[in-house]
C-alpha cells in the first residue's frame, strides 16, 4: 500500500513536470514569452489540473473533449484568447491573404483527392485546425438537448432548495442558479456557433495574429444573410402578414372541410412554394408559425412531430426554387452562372412542385391513424365561453390599409436584400408604423430573429474557413456522386457556403452546376444547420419538442423527403436528357 501510494506520488510529479515543460512550450509557440503573470499562470495551472492535460497535443485535447470536463475547453478558449491579445498575437505578421484564395494552393500536379488536402493542410496548418474548431461546433449541436435538460434539472434542484431554505416565490424567480443559466446557455442551438467562434478567433491569433482575425472578421466574412433573416423574420412574424397567409391557406383547408388534416396539408404545400416570391426566411416563420397553431397545439406523437418538421425544413429549402432570389443557396449561384428566374422555372421550379407534393401525400398516408386521433383530441376539448381571450388571439378585423403597408414593408426588405442599408433603415421606419397602429399589432417578436441571425452568423464565420477541402471534393466527383455529395456536405454546412464555393471551383460543366445546387437544395432539411431558414423554424417551434429538437430524430424525420427530392431533381434530369 504504501508502495502504491509513493508511486502514485512520484508518478503525479513527474506527470507535473510533464506538464509544466509542455506549458512552457505552448506559452512560447504561441504567446512567443515562456513567462506570464503570476495571477494568469496560477489561473492556467488550475485548469491544466482540471483539464487533467499532461501535454498540448491534438490527442490530449481530443480526449478531454469527448471527456465529461469537455465543457471547460471553450472556457479555456476564453482564457486563452485574453492571454494571446494581451501578449500581441501570435508573433507572426498580418497576414493578408486569409484564408488562403484556392488559386494560390500549390496542389501537387495529378494527385488525388487525399494528397491534395494533405498537401494544403501542410501548407497552411491552420486549415486543419479551423476545420476541427468546425466540427466540435457541429458535435456541440447533438449535445444541446442533453445540456438544457441538465439546465432544467439544476434549476429545479436550486429552486427546492430555496423553497426549503424558507424563501418566498418571487425570491426564488428572482434568484436563479448561476450553474443552470449558464448550462442554458451553452445548451442554446442558436448560440452554439457563436460561442465556437471564440475558439476559431483564438487559434487564429495563435497562427497568425490579432490584425488577421480583425480583418476577416471585418472584411472578408459577409454577414449580410443573417442581418436580412433577422429583418424578413421580424416583419413576417406580425399579426397582419401572418392573419393574410392564414386566411389565403385557410381558403384552400376549406376545400377539405378545415379539419386538421386539411390545414397540415396546405400549409405544407403553398407556404415552401410561396416562398419562392417572399423568400425561403419569410416562408419558413409564416409556416411555422401556422402549424404551431394549426397542428402542434393538438399534442401530435413524437414520432409525427419530428416527421412534420423534417418535411416543412426539406419542403422550404427546395420550395424557393422557382426563382432566382430567394433560396440563398440558388441567390449565390444565379449571377455568376446567368441563371434567371426561367431557367429556375424550367429546370427546378416544376420538379420542387412534383416532390413537395409526393412527399405530403406520402407523410399523409403514413400518418393518416395519427390523423384521426389529432382530430378527436380536438373536438373532444371543451372551452369555456366567458373564459377571457388573450390579447394575441384576438380576432378582431385588421383594415385593409395596415396589411398592405406591411407588405409593402416585406417587399422593399426583399428588393433590397442585398443593401443592408436599406432594409436595416426601413425595417427601422417599420418598427415606427407598428407602434402607430399598435391596435392592430400583437407584441413585435425580436429575441427570436436575433438568435436566429446570432446563430447564421456564427455558421458563416466558422464555413468562411472550410473552402481549402470542400472546393476540391466538389470539383472530384462527376454529376450524380456530386449530387449525392452536395446533400451530404450540406447537412453539416449551410447549403448556401456549399454552392458559393462551387462558383470558385474552376472548369465546372452546366451538368455540375445542376447536380450540386440539386443536391444542396435536396439536403436543407436533414439539419438545424443545413439552410439558412430552419433556425427560424426551429426558434418557432421547439417549445413543443422537450428538450430542444433532437438533431438525430429531426434527421430521420426529413429522410423520406429528401430522397424524394434528390429523385425528383436527378431522375427526371436523366429521364429528360
Amino acid at each position: 500500500m504504501r508502495r502504491n501510494s509513493s508511486f502514485r506520488r512520484r508518478s503525479s510529479g513527474a506527470s507535473a513536470n510533464r506538464t509544466r515543460r509542455s506549458s512552457v512550450a505552448f506559452r512560447e509557440q504561441v504567446l512567443g514569452s515562456p513567462s506570464l503573470p503570476a495571477p494568469i499562470q496560477k489561473m492556467l495551472d488550475g485548469i491544466e489540473r482540471q483539464l487533467g492535460i499532461r501535454d498540448w497535443s491534438l490527442s490530449t485535447l481530443a480526449a478531454v473533449a469527448l471527456s465529461r470536463r469537455a465543457w471547460m475547453i471553450p472556457v479555456l478558449f476564453v482564457l486563452l484568447a485574453g492571454f494571446v491579445i494581451a501578449a500581441g498575437g501570435g508573433g507572426g505578421t498580418v497576414e493578408t491573404n486569409f484564408p488562403i484564395a484556392l488559386e494560390d494552393y500549390n496542389d501537387p500536379e495529378g494527385g488525388g483527392i487525399g494528397s491534395i488536402l494533405a498537401s494544403r493542410i501542410a501548407e497552411s496548418p491552420f486549415n486543419l485546425v479551423g476545420s476541427l474548431v468546425f466540427l466540435l461546433a457541429i458535435c456541440h449541436t447533438f449535445a444541446a438537448a442533453p445540456l438544457t435538460e441538465k439546465a432544467h434539472h439544476i434549476k429545479h434542484h436550486h429552486e427546492e432548495e430555496l423553497r426549503k431554505a424558507g424563501k418566498s416565490e418571487e425570491f426564488i424567480k428572482n434568484s436563479p442558479s448561476f450553474k443552470a443559466e449558464l448550462f442554458h446557455f451553452i445548451g442554446e442551438v442558436e448560440a452554439i456557433f457563436g460561442i465556437w467562434v471564440i475558439a476559431l478567433m483564438v487559434a487564429i491569433i495563435g497562427f497568425y495574429d490579432w490584425s488577421t482575425f480583425k480583418d476577416y472578421i471585418a472584411h472578408t466574412v459577409v454577414y449580410i444573410e443573417p442581418m436580412f433573416v433577422v429583418v424578413i423574420m421580424a416583419i413576417a412574424s406580425t399579426r397582419p402578414i401572418v392573419k393574410l397567409a392564414e386566411q389565403i391557406m385557410g381558403r384552400v383547408a376549406a376545400y377539405g372541410q378545415s379539419t386538421t388534416q386539411a390545414w397540415w396539408f396546405s400549409i405544407l404545400t403553398l407556404a415552401p412554394l410561396l416562398g419562392s416570391f417572399i423568400t425561403e426566411p419569410a416562408a419558413m416563420t409564416i409556416a411555422a408559425l401556422l402549424l404551431a397553431k394549426q397542428f402542434y397545439d393538438y399534442n401530435p406523437t413524437p414520432k409525427f412531430a419530428y416527421a412534420t418538421i423534417g418535411l416543412l425544413f426539406v419542403n422550404v429549402s427546395v420550395g424557393g426554387t422557382l426563382t432566382h432570389f430567394a433560396a440563398p443557396p440558388v441567390l449565390m449561384v444565379a449571377a455568376p452562372w446567368g441563371w434567371d428566374i426561367a431557367f429556375m422555372m424550367v429546370n427546378f421550379g416544376w420538379k420542387a412542385v412534383i416532390g413537395v407534393v409526393i412527399a405530403n401525400i406520402l407523410y399523409y398516408i403514413i400518418f393518416k391513424n395519427e390523423f384521426a386521433n389529432l382530430k378527436k383530441a380536438d373536438s373532444g376539448e371543451s372551452d369555456d365561453p366567458n373564459a377571457p381571450v388573450k390579447w394575441e388571439d384576438r380576432e378582431d378585423p385588421i383594415p385593409g390599409w395596415v396589411t398592405v403597408t406591411h407588405l409593402l414593408f416585406m417587399a422593399w426588405t426583399v428588393f433590397n436584400a442585398h443593401y443592408p442599408p436599406l432594409f436595416i433603415g426601413g425595417f427601422l421606419f417599420f418598427i415606427g408604423f407598428t407602434m402607430a397602429s399598435k391596435a392592430y399589432q400583437n407584441k413585435l417578436e425580436i429575441k427570436g430573429p436575433l438568435l436566429v441571425g446570432f446563430f447564421l452568423a456564427g455558421l458563416v464565420t466558422h464555413g468562411g474557413v472550410q473552402a481549402w477541402w470542400i472546393a476540391p471534393v466538389l470539383q472530384s466527383l462527376s454529376e450524380l456522386p456530386l449530387m449525392i455529395g452536395a446533400t451530404i456536405l450540406t447537412a453539416f454546412n449551410d447549403n448556401a457556403a456549399i454552392t458559393y464555393l462551387s462558383t470558385l471551383v474552376p472548369g465546372f460543366t452546366d451538368g455540375q452546376k445542376y447536380a450540386v445546387v440539386a443536391g444542396a437544395v435536396t439536403g436543407g432539411g436533414l439539419t438545424v444547420i443545413a439552410n439558412a431558414p430552419n433556425p427560424a423554424g426551429q426558434s418557432i417551434l421547439s417549445r413543443y419538442f422537450p428538450g430542444g429538437v433532437n438533431p438525430a430524430n429531426l434527421a430521420m424525420g426529413a429522410a423520406i423527403p429528401t430522397v424524394i427530392m434528390g429523385v425528383s431533381y436527378m431522375g427526371f434530369y436523366y429521364l429528360l436528357g
